[in-house]
C-alpha cells in the first residue's frame, strides 16, 4: 500500500482486505454481539420489568438490547431481579463496550494508521542495507526486477522509484516491493529510497537526458554503488558514462540488432531472445571457477563457457589468454532452465 500520493512517499507492501470486506466484517461482528445480547436478555426475561405492559417479549428483548448497546437507555425496560442486574453488570456491559468499539473501529483505525505506517517505515529504514534501487517501473524496469528475483535477489532488497502512482501501486500491491513515488532526479527522492546505503542502481527511464540527471544525482549521493543505465540512442552512451554509470545498455540499438538477426535467421533470434529471458529455457549466468576446473580449458568445464572474466578483462572462450583457467576467474556460461515467464505490468516511466 502507498502511504501517500505526494512526491517522495514510500510505499511498503502488505496484505490488507478491501474496504467492502472490512465493512461487512465489522457489520457481522456488531450483529453477532447484538444477537448474543438479545438471547441473554430473553432467556432471563422474567428478571426484567416493562413499564408499558409488564410483559417481556422477544421484540422487547431486541428493543432493550439495541437501546442498551447503543447507550441510549430510555428506561422503559429495566432489569429488576438480582440475576438480571448481575447479567447486565458482568456480561451486557462488556458487550456494550465491544459493540461501541466495533462501531467506531473505522475512526480508531484512521487515528492509528499513521502511527503504524511510521513504525513500519522506521523499521524498514533501519534494516535496509546493500539493496538495489530501480528507477522507472515500466516494461524495462519491470523486466529487470523479474530477472533479479529469478536470480535469487530477495524482494525486500529491491526498492522501486517512479513518479507514476499507478506504477508504484503495481510494484507494492502486485509485486510486493517497496516503492517510492517521486522524481529520481531529485536527491531527496533517492535518499527516501535509502540509496546512500544501496549497492546497485538500475536507471530505466523514458528519456536519455533524464537518465543522465538521475545518474549524476545518484553518483553524488553514493560513490560506491554500481550503476547500470539504459539509454535510447547510442550517441548518448558516452554522456551517461561520464555522468557516472558503470554500465550502459542501449535499448533501441539492442532491439534493432535483434530484429535484424531475427529476420535473417529466425532460429538465431529465438535463441538470443531465450538467453535474454532469465528463468526459462537457456540462461546466461556468471559464476566463479570451481576448484576442479582450475588449470583446465573452458571446453573442459561442466557448463558451456561463453567468456572468462579475469580481473577487469572479459576474454572470449577461444582467446589464447583464457586457454587455462586460473583461481579467481569468473565464467559466463549457458545453463538450461525451465520456469514460466511472468506477466508485464502497466504504467511506469519506461516503455
Amino acid at each position: 500500500m502507498v502511504t501517500s500520493s505526494a512526491d517522495g512517499a514510500v510505499g511498503i507492501p502488505r496484505q490488507r482486505p478491501g474496504p467492502l470486506t472490512q465493512v461487512l466484517r465489522r457489520f457481522g461482528l456488531a450483529l453477532a454481539v447484538l444477537v448474543v445480547t438479545v438471547v441473554l436478555v430473553y432467556v432471563d426475561r422474567d428478571g426484567y420489568r416493562d413499564n408499558i405492559d409488564g410483559s417481556m417479549s422477544l421484540l422487547d428483548a431486541f428493543y432493550y438490547s439495541t437501546v442498551t448497546l447503543s447507550t441510549t437507555g430510555y428506561g422503559d425496560i429495566t432489569p429488576a431481579s438480582d440475576s438480571a442486574r448481575l447479567m447486565n453488570a458482568v456480561v451486557i456491559t462488556p458487550l456494550r463496550v465491544v459493540f461501541l468499539i466495533i462501531l467506531v473501529g473505522t475512526t480508531l483505525e484512521v487515528l492509528t494508521e499513521r502511527t503504524r505506517e511510521q513504525w513500519r517505515l522506521s523499521r524498514w529504514r533501519s534494516t535496509l542495507r546493500d539493496h538495489t534501487v530501480v528507477v522507472g517501473y515500466g516494461t524495462t524496469g519491470y523486466s529487470a526486477v523479474q530477472t533479479l528475483l529469478a536470480q535469487g535477489v530477495p524482494r525486500d532488497r529491491i526498492v522501486v522509484v517512479d513518479p507514476d502512482p499507478d506504477a508504484v501501486a503495481w510494484a507494492t500491491d502486485e509485486d510486493g516491493l517497496v516503492a517510492v513515488t517521486g522524481d529520481a532526479t531529485r536527491a531527496e527522492v533517492l535518499r527516501r529510497a535509502e540509496f546512500a546505503r544501496a549497492k546497485n542502481l538500475i536507471v530505466s527511464v523514458n528519456r536519455d537526458d533524464t537518465a543522465a540527471l538521475v545518474t549524476l544525482t545518484a553518483r553524488q549521493i553514493n560513490r560506491k554503488a554500481w550503476i547500470v543505465a539504459a539509454v535510447r540512442e547510442d550517441e548518448n552512451s558516452p554522456l551517461i558514462r561520464q555522468s557516472g554509470a558503470d554500465s550502459v545498455v542501449t535499448t533501441a540499438s539492442a532491439a534493432g540488432r535483434l530484429l535484424g538477426v531475427s529476420m535473417l535467421s529466425p532460429n538465431v533470434g529465438e535463441v538470443v531472445e531465450d538467453l535474454l529471458q532469465y528463468g526459462s529455457g537457456m540462461d546466461l549466468v556468471e559464476r566463479p571457477v570451481d576448484t576442479g576446473e582450475t588449470g583446465k580449458s573452458p571446453a573442459e568445464c561442466r557448463d558451456l563457457v561463453v567468456a572468462v572474466v579475469r580481473g577487469h578483462r572479459t576474454l572470449r572462450h577461444d582467446d589464447p589468454a583464457a586457454a587455462k583457467l586460473a583461481a579467481g576467474d569468473r565464467l559466463v556460461v549457458i545453463r538450461s532452465n525451465a520456469a514460466p515467464h511472468a506477466s508485464v505490468p502497466r504504467g511506469g516511466t519506461d516503455r
